[in-house]
């Protein structure tokens, strides 16, 4: 006898239309700002004056100060003449390692240069001070640093031989952090093409050093061109 023929069976568990959820809201991103880096000084007196009038003309986050190599005593006065100027016009002041100099300088931080660096400076640097770290040769340096605590990376620079990245290696590797993780991204930017680009591929700060410093047209006038290259090319 042929078995008498069953509904299908219903489905586990019933199926319930389900809620339209709202759409999660993203929080505006903040305007990317600028990162000013100084010419190796040697002598801080013939700086203190262009550097405040630079810092003045445009909105610097902060002053990453590279100093020639002298005694750790001649550097710590060097950082505590530049120190009021750039703190006193509202940006933060980092050493270009010296990580050991930043609490007697009154200095905010510092920047190293590669992952064991940022982690031999992160004990005594952290939580009170800025660790940012650069010279992250792969995805996955930069990865390790924002998971040990970097406050930013930095993409782009060059390194010690003077070689960096194509522009366009360093605006997709921007890209891919902003996208993905949450600590600030820095984009080394050598003119303002570069910084209208590297601020459109997700740049959270735009670091400029010598085509502020070798501008015909002064210091102050290259740092507020830069700011106003860079505003209309934000991401949203």
């Amino acid at each position: 006898m042929r078995a008498a023929a069953r509904d299908p069976p219903a489905p586990f568990p019933p199926s319930i239309p389900k809620p339209q959820m709202p759409a999660k809201s993203v929080p505006p991103r903040p305007v990317p700002r600028l990162y000013l880096a100084t010419p190796v000084i040697d002598d801080a007196a013939p700086v203190r004056a262009v550097l405040a009038a630079a810092l003045a003309a445009a909105d610097v986050a902060a002053v990453l100060l590279r100093l020639s190599p002298s005694d750790p005593r001649t550097l710590v006065t060097r950082v505590k003449a530049l120190a009021p100027v750039v703190q006193g016009a509202g940006a933060a002041l980092l050493l270009d390692g010296h990580d050991d100099l930043v609490a007697r300088g009154g200095a905010d931080g510092a920047h190293l240069a590669g992952i064991r660096a940022m982690q031999a400076a992160l004990p005594h640097l952290k939580p009170e001070r800025i660790v940012g770290v650069g010279g992250l040769a792969s995805r996955h340096d930069a990865m390790i640093a924002g998971e040990a605590g970097a406050d930013y990376v930095l993409f782009g620079e060059p390194d010690a031989r003077g070689q960096r990245p194509s522009v366009e290696a360093v605006a997709e590797r921007l890209q891919w952090w902003a996208e993905l993780f949450e600590p600030p991204c820095v984009g080394y930017a050598a003119n303002r093409d570069e910084a209208e680009l590297f601020v459109a591929a997700g740049a959270d700060f735009v670091l400029v050093d010598d085509m502020i410093w070798a501008d015909q047209a002064g210091p102050a006038a290259a740092l507020a061109a830069v700011q106003d290259a860079i505003k209309p090319a934000q991401r949203t």
